[in-house]
């Protein structure tokens, strides 16, 4: 047994936050672009073909040209001021600000990457030797999915596994339905609206798209994000006709959950549709799906496609409603601990 003055000393206890996000590459070269990928396409809960058949074609034909066109769509997005990807820059960014909002209530934050740095376990390790004893996950993704939050609580109670001491943990709930975010995401899209030459026509809501069976395997995201879809329709008073929910980013030959968002953009475009807006309630921060895949690649497909107006509503990342909204959320999450 060991002596009294031997022992390790023991922090005051306290309660800990992780923010919990996708992730992102350290870099747009070949290099951290590879690494990133591995890491993503590998887990199951992303790609879950058996390991015997995905990882050599992964590893060989995959790995080997997708960080180049990967790596070419993060550097037209890359906060080059900060040298990281503009997921980074705002998953801290909210982080920070919910720092301050608990900052008299023995509460510490910290933000932890599903792939890529910082990694959860730092987040984790960080918490705890600062002598967190009961921690919150906060995953940023505000419909369910096995692929996003599914996953990221994994890799935090992997973390959890190499620890000698488990603190008292919970996971947040999904937040889609919730009265206030669908408040703030309304306010959000009338004040972006506001900034365009005429109303438009159509309003896209694009969620990440996730395969098919999915659905019928039980993932009630596809069933989360029509019903973000419909409340904010509802909220803003906008008729059936002129609101789509679609989902973008598919990879591989398989289906996805439809009506896809690119082959939607062209086909109004097409149809005489000439001013559409779009926004992605998927995603709490803006990221390369967002800035990339919507803001620029939607805007060419629509424009090129015979369109003449086409307004990206930004996600709402670390302003002060969402700000505010998080922070409601957290302190109800953490009731009994604070």
């Amino acid at each position: 047994m060991a002596l009294p003055e031997q022992h390790p000393k023991i922090k005051d206890e306290k309660i800990g936050v992780v923010i919990l996000n996708l992730g992102t590459p350290d870099g747009y070269t070949y290099w951290p672009m590879r690494r990133y990928l591995s890491e993503f396409l590998s887990d199951q809960r992303v790609i879950d073909y058996p390991r015997w058949f995905w990882q050599p074609l992964l590893q060989g034909i995959i790995l080997t040209s997708r960080p180049f066109r990967s790596g070419a769509a993060y550097k037209s997005i890359w906060n080059h001021d900060k040298g990281e990807s503009p997921l980074k820059t705002y998953s801290r960014s909210v982080t920070e600000k919910l720092q301050k909002k608990f900052s008299k209530k023995n509460v510490i934050f910290e933000w932890g990457m599903r792939y890529g740095n910082p990694s959860t376990d730092h987040a984790i390790t960080s918490l705890m030797d600062q002598g967190c004893r009961k921690i919150l996950f906060f995953a940023l993704y505000p419909q369910y999915s096995a692929p996003t939050t599914a996953t990221a609580y994994d890799k935090a109670f992997t973390s959890l596994q190499k620890k000698t001491w488990h603190p008292a943990v919970r996971t947040a709930a999904p937040y889609h339905d919730n009265d206030d975010y669908i408040e703030i995401l309304a306010d959000s899209i009338t004040k972006h609206l506001k900034k365009s030459k005429a109303k438009p026509e159509v309003i896209l809501t694009s969620f990440h798209g996730v395969p098919k069976r999915y659905l019928t395997q039980g993932d009630p995201y596809h069933c989360m994000c029509q019903k973000t879809s419909r409340l904010v329709r509802e909220k803003l008073g906008w008729g059936e006709d002129h609101w789509i929910c679609t989902f973008q980013s598919r990879f591989g030959p398989e289906e996805w959950l439809q009506p896809y968002t690119d082959k939607t953009i062209e086909e109004l475009a097409h149809k005489g549709i000439k001013r559409i807006a779009i926004v992605s309630p998927a995603f709490a921060v803006d990221c390369l799906e967002t800035l990339e895949e919507l803001a620029m690649e939607g805007r060419e497909e629509f424009l090129d496609a015979g369109g003449e107006e086409y307004t990206y509503i930004p996600c709402l990342n670390d302003t002060k409603p969402h700000i505010d909204f998080m922070a409601k959320q957290i302190e109800k999450e953490l009731g009994g601990w604070i």
